[in-house]
């Protein structure tokens, strides 16, 4: 219930404007054959920027056990690629609302999450989006 409510206020307080900079990010790869693994990747992470309370983005290999395209080398040079054209921007965003955010006591904890999705930003191939209880279900390699 907490998390629903913090969603609400945090699509109204800025939320959608993230999320809609995320899926214009997406379309703008869409474009491009080459751009699909990134815009997929903006997609995911632009629904998770408009209701980010009750989710975590976790690596792929992690929640998993195993690797796969986005988790391993070709993943790498994806999130390197991506931060050099679209990610340092988004990071921008997220970071600067952060900032508006942490003028207030109220909200600091919304201004914690840009922090979060600035650093998903960054980096966003190989990360996907799960509900936090399920958290607890992700296998752990041996």
């Amino acid at each position: 219930m907490i998390s629903a409510l913090f969603n609400v206020l945090w699509v109204v307080l800025g939320g959608f404007v993230m999320a809609v900079g995320w899926w214009l990010a997406g379309l703008l790869c869409a474009i491009t054959i080459i751009g699909l693994p990134w815009a997929r990747s903006c997609f995911v992470v632009g629904r998770f920027s408009l209701w980010p309370f009750g989710q975590k983005a976790v690596n792929r290999r992690d929640l998993s056990g195993r690797g796969d395209l986005g988790t391993g080398a070709l993943g790498l040079i994806g999130n390197v690629l991506w931060f050099l054209v679209a990610g340092w921007w988004l990071a921008i965003g997220h970071l600067s609302s952060a900032l508006a955010c942490f003028i207030t006591i109220v909200g600091i904890p919304f201004g914690i999450q840009h922090i979060k999705l600035a650093l998903i930003a960054l980096a966003p191939v190989g990360m996907t989006v799960v509900p936090v209880h399920s958290e607890s279900r992700a296998v752990k390699p041996t």
